[in-house]
């Protein structure tokens, strides 16, 4: 009996010294997470895309972090926030889209309004008035709103690939054709597909611009280089399992458990980039 309680009492301080042990592992790998959105909504009479958020769990996401308490700051507070070594509330969240679907002022844009989130969205400015996307009216309306812009390349170029000529022009074109078009700074940029290297990143701070975002890509966990700021990619199914999903990529802690792949490497899926 005595070598049973021993052994008991052995397994109970496993548990604790383990538990508290996680706990600290946890604490110092808090990340703000950055969500990424593409498409929302699907119009009526179309096929169902990738990448997309039907607009009622789009509304369920942003009703979630709601009534569960999070923080929505805008993605120029968080780089601020970092730059400074600020310590940030763990239920902070960022909300960003991708390449400037006409469907984020459809479907998007009134249930940001509703919550009054702000948001950060990544333009391909030489796309920008084209069918399927956003005009540079809806654009400057969303702005209003703290729906920022930002810069995603002229043609949703993959750097990686591309000289060091055409990257420039992809990075810097782009960014002095919102501007012009905006009439005022765009600070922020979003590597297509995710794919960068260090010359890459050199032309983006080159550039002018004060933080870069990627998808699951390079070295580094934490968030720290503010020019690979690792996001969390949204999908239609994240309201599943009671929120279960949710909660994990809100968390905070995402990336510790996340396969991260290199820089300029090629997702497996680069429609979900």
């Amino acid at each position: 009996m005595r070598i049973l309680k021993n052994i008991f009492l052995a397994l109970v301080a496993v548990i604790v010294i383990g538990t508290i042990g996680f706990t600290f592992w946890l604490r110092d790998r808090y990340v703000v997470p950055i969500l990424s959105y593409h498409h929302v909504g699907v119009p009526s009479g179309t096929k169902w895309r990738l990448n997309t958020v039907s607009e009622k769990s789009f509304d369920y996401q942003m009703n979630f972090i709601k009534r569960h308490g999070f923080q929505v700051i805008s993605l120029a507070d968080l780089v601020e926030g970092i730059k400074q070594g600020r310590e940030f509330a763990r239920n902070t969240v960022v909300l960003t889209f991708d390449d400037g679907y006409e469907d984020n002022y459809k479907y998007a844009f009134p249930i940001l309004k509703k919550y009054e989130y702000p948001a950060t969205i990544f333009l391909i400015s030489d796309y920008v008035g084209q069918p399927g996307f956003l005009t540079w009216d809806e654009i400057k309306e969303m702005e209003k709103y703290n729906i920022l812009a930002g810069a995603h390349t002229r043609h949703h170029a993959y750097l990686p690939r591309s000289t060091p000529t055409e990257a420039q022009d992809e990075i810097a074109g782009s960014k002095k054709i919102i501007e012009d078009n905006l009439g005022h700074s765009i600070d922020y940029f979003c590597y297509p597909t995710g794919g960068f290297t260090e010359d890459i990143k050199g032309l983006v701070k080159q550039a002018g611009y004060k933080a870069a975002v990627t998808t699951n890509r390079g070295k580094g966990r934490f968030n720290l280089d503010l020019y690979q700021l690792k996001r969390v990619h949204m999908n239609n199914t994240d309201d599943q399992y009671s929120g279960l999903i949710m909660w994990f990529k809100l968390s905070g802690y995402y990336n510790s458990f996340r396969h991260f792949k290199r820089g300029g490497g090629l997702h497996h899926q680069v429609l979900y980039d």
